[in-house]
């Protein structure tokens, strides 16, 4: 099976990656000849709402139990039903959704391959999983992960922009990054369709962008450039095949 991967080095702020997944959900709406699209949002505590004007479409939007999501979530008229709690043991029936897209949250849960393997088996063959990720392997992502959680509490009011959501937990597990995700299309049998490389810390949106950017970067030079400061997030589309020799989950 080949995998396809298209990568570029762009600045995208959240506001244009909701178009572009937004653009491919209606592609996909046009596929399914304009029947109603049933999507489910993983991460939907923390994240903006898709554009989806003139798509009919169901909503189901999952995610933690922590009081400051809980709060996020009861601000969205957008979701049709919605789940708290253990995502390991989310109500997901298999190939229920044509469109999964996972905000922001790969990086703050544990378990994240059985609640990835959840999703995708969630999917229709043929569907697309859409997703947003802070990225392990970057000085922000070093940063985030390497903070004691009682110091990114004291700093968050501090960084962060105003209406963010946060802070959250800093997992990170090995999936949470390009090497990750990838090695994981490839052992489900999933096609990159899309991967690119973008900037949207909080941090570096917030009242004192310059410090945090000055932090990353030392990180960069402290690592020999392994951890790179110009990036902090991956975004990729990727498609659920419909060949039924494909490994499905």
């Amino acid at each position: 099976m080949t995998t396809l991967s298209y990568m570029s080095e762009v600045r995208w702020w959240p506001a244009t990656q909701g178009d572009v997944f937004s653009l491919r959900i209606r592609e996909l709406r046009t596929e399914q000849l304009g029947r109603r699209l049933d999507i489910l949002i993983a991460g939907c505590g923390n994240g903006h709402p898709l554009e989806l004007e003139r798509v009919e479409s169901r909503i189901t939007g999952i995610d933690e139990e922590l009081p400051i999501l809980r709060a996020a979530l009861e601000s969205r008229g957008d979701l049709d039903a919605r789940f708290l709690g253990d995502l390991r043991a989310a109500p997901l029936l298999p190939r229920t959704f044509d469109v999964v897209h996972v905000a922001f949250l790969l990086e703050r849960v544990r378990h994240t391959e059985l609640v990835l393997d959840r999703m995708v088996n969630a999917l229709r063959p043929g569907g697309l999983l859409l997703i947003r990720m802070r990225d392990r392997t970057t000085a922000y992502g070093f940063c985030d992960r390497a903070l004691p959680s009682w110091l990114r509490r004291l700093l968050w009011s501090a960084f962060a922009p105003q209406g963010a959501v946060g802070p959250l937990p800093a997992v990170y597990e090995q999936v949470a990054s390009r090497e990750g995700i990838h090695s994981y299309c490839l052992m489900r049998g999933l096609m990159i369709a899309e991967d690119y490389s973008g900037s949207s810390g909080p941090a570096l949106r917030g009242p004192h962008s310059r410090l945090a950017r000055a932090a990353c970067h030392a990180v960069e030079r402290l690592s020999g450039g392994r951890l790179p400061a110009t990036r902090d997030e991956i975004t990729l589309v990727i498609r659920k095949p419909q060949n039924h020799f494909a490994r499905l989950i």
